[in-house]
C-alpha cells in the first residue's frame, strides 16, 4: 500500500513522456498522431506541446520519489489527461493513433484515481 502512489506516478510519467518524441519533427508527429502537419507553425506549437509533457513527465517522475509532492502530482496528471479527455470527446472520430491516445489516457486516469484513493487513505 505504501509504494501505490509512487508506483502509479511513475506509469503515468511513462505514459506522459511518449510524446515527447514529437520534438524530433513533423515526420514523428505524424507517425504518432496519424495526422499531417504541413504548416510550419503547427509543427512548431506540437513540437512545444511535446517538450512541455517532457516537463510534465520529469515532474511526476520526481514527485514519485518525494511523498510531499505527491498531491501536486497527481493533481497535475489529473488535470492533464481529464483535460484531453473532455477535449476529445466532442471530436468524435479519431485517426486510429489518436483513438489510442484516447484509450491510454482513460488508463492513465484509472491509475491516477488509484493513487489519489491510495493518497487519500494514506493520510
Amino acid at each position: 500500500m505504501r509504494f501505490i502512489v509512487s508506483v502509479v506516478l511513475v506509469l503515468v510519467a511513462v505514459i506522459h513522456a511518449l510524446p515527447l518524441l514529437g520534438v524530433l519533427g513533423a515526420d514523428q508527429v505524424a507517425r504518432m498522431y496519424g495526422i499531417s502537419v504541413a504548416d510550419p507553425n503547427v509543427e512548431l506549437l506540437l513540437r512545444h506541446r511535446a517538450v512541455l509533457f517532457g516537463l510534465l513527465a520529469a515532474f511526476l517522475a520526481c514527485a514519485a520519489a518525494r511523498p510531499p509532492l505527491h498531491s501536486a502530482a497527481l493533481a497535475a496528471g489529473l488535470v492533464s489527461v481529464v483535460s484531453f479527455l473532455v477535449l476529445s470527446h466532442p471530436v468524435g472520430t479519431h485517426s486510429a493513433e489518436l483513438a489510442t491516445v484516447v484509450r491510454v489516457d482513460w488508463a492513465a486516469l484509472a491509475l491516477l484515481l488509484v493513487g489519489a484513493v491510495a493518497r487519500a487513505v494514506k493520510r
